[in-house]
């Protein structure tokens, strides 16, 4: 086309382009930039073409497509949508959908497009906002053509829907949870819980839907986000074992605990009658036994330098800090109820670990007793064998194994279990012995070529009489208490299961059967209990690393 025409053609248009883009640009100088553009775009491709049978469908095109690039340019300043997904506005003058003049319309349209399902939003994108053919959509997408008109007018009913709604939001908009606490059972093999948990978003959407089922879009709604964000993550959850689909809606399918101060008060007076009780008699017949002067109980923990002349025996404290623990969770096995397996209640993620992950959201402005005694930094009981001996150990705020600084048990449990059968053959080399020891578990003095020694800084139970004879003196006192325990045990069961949703009882049921056996609260009592009347002492700086940590004979 000569350029005469085409000048001609472009200054009929200019008014009209300028309204077009006022009244969709959040500024003036917007609108006449956009206008600039939307001008030479035309004038540019008006100059190579001949053949135009609608001058103005073809300027329209031009200025939807330069608007659509103008969204796209701003989207970075509206909250929860995505650029590469979400058509912000359905721009053609020619379109219903285009016709929203209204600002507050306008942003209110953006958000309703994130509620569309996936599918529509691209088939919403590609139509109006990249202009293309309907069939052309059909064969990318590889569905038919009539399924592409019947999502684009499902699509326009849903959003004309959603402008019409007033969304509700719940308080986690603004006032998002956090796992308070969190507790693995089981083995974990790539991906961590940690990991998957690794903002607020997922958290708060298993805790969205902690109790009731709900659709992504209800999540989205509950949350004060866009579900284009919410979609994928719930895909990641359910793959992961953490969300269950029913009907088409999701639910947590992991237990998140938010006690209540009764319900607190409950557990806490339930284990400080029943620890103060167990860990009092346990540490007596402990002591009384003479058991700890048998020779098969060994350690050479010492906050002195190693003696290369003589193998010095831990003090007591240091000895009762790891075996009152080891007694309280391993004895009376057989009183234990077994009537649910692991298996039944655990879950097979798609890396090939198994486990019961638990998580505990406290209530805000939670008022407790100041003699409650809360977990702090405690992690356990851990166990990790190789057939013959295992390596078990608690962290807590009185040792320091440094769990919780991405310490990894399962990859030194194996690495030190087996240095500790090579030492009983010969030598270690320098670099192992300098590993165990920085990790706290031995103890060398002297020159690696010359007079050495080392010194294992740890609890060895290395045959299984000795084992055996400490795990009896538990069992005795559970056989002595569990009336009592029972009785402790049964409110506490009844409150906490009312409030588990029932496709999760049975993992709950499941992690009841361990109250007053391998139990980390049962075993926190247990220490305070003794710390408080004096018979355990507070270990010292030195003792920290190899606190709480026993190599016991399988």
């Amino acid at each position: 086309m000569n350029r005469k025409d085409v000048e001609n053609i472009i200054t009929e248009y200019v008014k009209p382009v300028y309204g077009f883009a006022l009244k969709r640009c959040k500024t003036m100088e917007d609108a006449e930039d956009l206008s600039q553009e939307i001008i030479a775009r035309a004038f540019r491709a008006l100059l190579v073409k001949e053949d135009i049978a609608d001058m103005g469908k073809f300027i329209w095109t031009v200025a939807h497509n330069a608007l659509s690039n103008y969204y796209r340019d701003t989207a970075k300043s509206m909250l929860g949508v995505p650029l590469d997904e979400v058509v912000e506005q359905l721009a053609d003058p020619n379109s219903e959908l285009g016709k929203e003049d209204d600002e507050d319309s306008i942003c209110k349209l953006q958000g309703e497009i994130a509620y569309l399902s996936k599918l529509q939003r691209r088939i919403i994108i590609a139509y109006y906002f990249e202009n293309r053919k309907q069939a052309e959509i059909a064969e990318e997408l590889n569905i038919p053509v009539g399924t592409v008109k019947w999502h684009l007018f499902e699509a326009k009913k849903e959003l004309k829907r959603g402008m019409d709604t007033m969304r509700k939001t719940s308080e986690l908009k603004f006032n998002p949870i956090t796992f308070d606490y969190s507790a693995i059972n089981g083995s974990i093999c790539e991906k961590s819980p940690e990991e998957i948990f690794r903002s607020p978003l997922p958290q708060n959407i298993c805790y969205c839907v902690r109790n009731q089922a709900m659709s992504v879009n209800e999540i989205a709604d509950a949350l004060g986000v866009s579900p284009v964000y919410v979609e994928p993550e719930v895909k990641f959850l359910e793959e992961y074992g953490f969300l269950k689909l029913q009907n088409g809606k999701y639910i947590a399918d992991f237990i998140i605990d938010e006690p209540t101060e009764e319900v607190m008060g409950m557990v806490d007076a339930m284990y400080k009658e029943a620890a103060s009780t167990f860990a009092n008699d346990l540490y007596d017949e402990v002591m009384s036994s003479g058991i700890l002067e048998d020779e098969a109980i060994w350690c050479a923990q010492s906050d002195k330098p190693v003696s290369l002349e003589e193998n010095p025996k831990a003090d007591k404290n240091f000895l009762l800090w790891s075996l009152i623990p080891y007694i309280t969770a391993c004895s009376g096995e057989k009183l234990r109820d077994r009537s649910i397996s692991f298996e039944e209640a655990a879950t097979i993620r798609p890396d090939g670990s198994q486990y019961i992950y638990q998580a505990t959201v406290l209530p805000d402005n939670l008022k407790l007793p100041e003699d409650y005694v809360e977990m702090k930094q405690f992690c356990g009981p851990l166990w990790n064998g190789n057939g013959r001996y295992i390596l078990w150990q608690i962290d807590s705020e009185w040792s320091d194994r440094g769990i919780f600084q991405g310490f990894q048990y399962g990859d030194d449990a194996r690495r030190v279990l087996s240095l500790y059968e090579r030492e009983k053959e010969g030598k270690l080399s320098k670099d192992e012995y300098a590993w165990l020891a920085e990790r706290g578990y031995v103890k060398t003095n002297g020159a690696y070529d010359g007079m050495f020694k080392s010194a294992w800084q740890i609890v060895i139970l290395d045959n299984e009489d000795i084992r055996d004879r400490l795990l009896a003196i538990g069992e005795r006192l559970k056989e002595k208490h569990q009336e009592k325990f029972q009785a402790l045990k049964a409110p506490y069961a009844e409150a906490v299961l009312k409030t588990v949703p029932a496709h999760l009882r049975k993992i709950k049921e499941y992690d009841l059967q361990f109250v007053f056996h391998t139990d980390g609260l049962f075993l926190l009592h247990g220490i305070v209990a003794l710390l408080e009347n004096g018979k355990l002492k507070i270990p010292t700086e030195g003792q920290r690393k190899a606190l709480t940590t026993l190599i016991v004979k399988e």
